[in-house]
């Protein structure tokens, strides 16, 4: 391969990558604009107090409860696979949900220590975690339950941003 075209490759690549950091920070500032400012309601300031002070302990426990249904969901998997063609779509929704849950898990385990630092990579991984969640509902045609908790994870996030600080 060519100098030229590895060159051409990072642009591109530098490009996709920032292109898609662009469309989060639009994305962000929508919903900073719906969900607090817009919003037909605030959380009083004990309220985001509180929050921010349990998000991290919630986060935790959530993580206990889902790492063994995310196991007990892959094994079931496992064991339903020669099925899963029966079942049509169903089969492909659930692999895709799981793998959607997985990755979301992950990112909310990678904010605890900013969620307990009260710093905003934390809740900037907390947000991903919800926008991987909502996409992988959409993925697996759960799209009302996907944005109803979307929307309720997001009031909740815009609603305590500003507690946390870079």
């Amino acid at each position: 391969m060519s100098e030229e075209t590895k060159t051409e490759e990072k642009k591109t690549e530098g490009t996709a990558s920032s292109d898609m950091k662009g469309v989060l920070a639009q994305l962000e500032a929508i919903l900073d604009e719906y969900m607090v400012k817009k919003a037909p309601f605030a959380i009083p300031q004990n309220g985001k107090d509180l929050i921010v002070k349990v998000a991290p302990y919630l986060v935790i426990v959530m993580a206990i409860i889902a790492v063994p249904a995310l196991l007990a969901g892959l094994g079931l998997s496992a064991l339903l696979a020669p099925f899963a063609l029966l079942g049509g779509h169903y089969g492909v929704a659930a692999f895709i949900s799981f793998v959607f849950a997985a990755i979301s898990l992950v990112l909310d385990l990678l904010a605890i220590p900013g969620l307990f630092a009260r710093s905003a990579r934390g809740w900037r991984l907390s947000y991903y975690a919800t926008l991987v969640g909502l996409v992988g509902n959409i993925l697996s045609f759960n799209v009302i339950g996907g944005l109803v908790g979307a929307i309720i994870g997001w009031y909740i996030l815009f609603q305590v941003k500003d507690m946390y600080t870079n």
